[in-house]
């Protein structure tokens, strides 16, 4: 069991006005009794800690000082945009819960998860299907890596080519498991790091593109589909590319 240190935030007026800053500019997708869905930016941590003292569920409950319950479903990394699930009911929560753990086996419904991603190198299979381990560590400095390794856990991902260029291509990602950095692991161990992935990528590149207006990581969280957690009833939803 490791626990890191406890560190006490002192908020400021300063900070305050920040938080009110960054919730105005998370987009809410849809809402309902049960959940709420927001268009995360890029750059926006979905909670406090690691460095940062506020997230996209601080800033929403700092908006909404009456919701007795907001947690999140999931979470994306701090430079991925999109699609991103809060329960508001403990009992939505537990099911969203389950429905990412499973992977749509054991009898519960999964929720299908698709991003839009730019990579270097051009991607030549329509459909790929990756399946390769993946092993968490830490840096001596304490920061969160993960590598392609025999002893990691099981990940599978699914890629489709949309688009491809002389040195680029557009690829939609499925995600079968939920592994931490999965997409961005996946694509760098095979050689096509995201354009903008400063962890994984190729950092030449990413200085290239950045000099032509990229000044993010190239990844979107765009649709997702996933059955109510309380009525059943399908779900459709998709965050446009920013």
């Amino acid at each position: 069991l490791r626990i890191p240190p406890i560190r006490v935030a002192v908020r400021s007026v300063e900070k305050t006005l920040e938080l009110a800053k960054s919730n105005a500019e998370i987009p809410i997708v849809y809402e309902d009794d049960a959940l709420l869905v927001v268009n995360k930016p890029a750059g926006l941590a979905v909670h406090g800690g690691s460095g940062v003292s506020f997230g996209v569920i601080e800033a929403l409950r700092h908006q909404r000082p009456q919701a007795r319950f907001l947690e999140l479903a999931h979470r994306l990394d701090r430079e991925t945009s999109g699609l991103l699930l809060v329960g508001k009911k403990r009992s939505s929560l537990t099911t969203l819960h389950e429905m990412f753990r499973s992977g749509g086996k054991n009898g519960v419904p999964g929720a299908d998860k698709r991003y839009l991603l730019l990579v270097k190198g051009r991607w030549m299979d329509q459909v790929r299907h990756v399946k390769l381990p993946l092993y968490k560590y830490l840096l001596d400095s304490g920061e969160r890596r993960v590598r392609v390794a025999d002893e990691g856990k099981a990940s599978h991902t699914v890629f489709r080519l949309r688009a491809r260029w002389k040195n680029f291509s557009l690829l939609e990602a499925e995600l079968r498991t939920g592994r931490t950095h999965q997409i961005r692991v996946h694509l760098a161990h095979l050689g096509f790091p995201i354009a903008g992935d400063e962890k994984y990528g190729d950092f030449a590149f990413n200085r290239e593109v950045q000099k032509a207006g990229l000044k993010r990581m190239f990844l979107h969280a765009w649709k997702m589909q996933l059955s109510h957690p309380l009525s059943g009833e399908m779900m459709h939803m998709e965050a446009p590319l920013p």
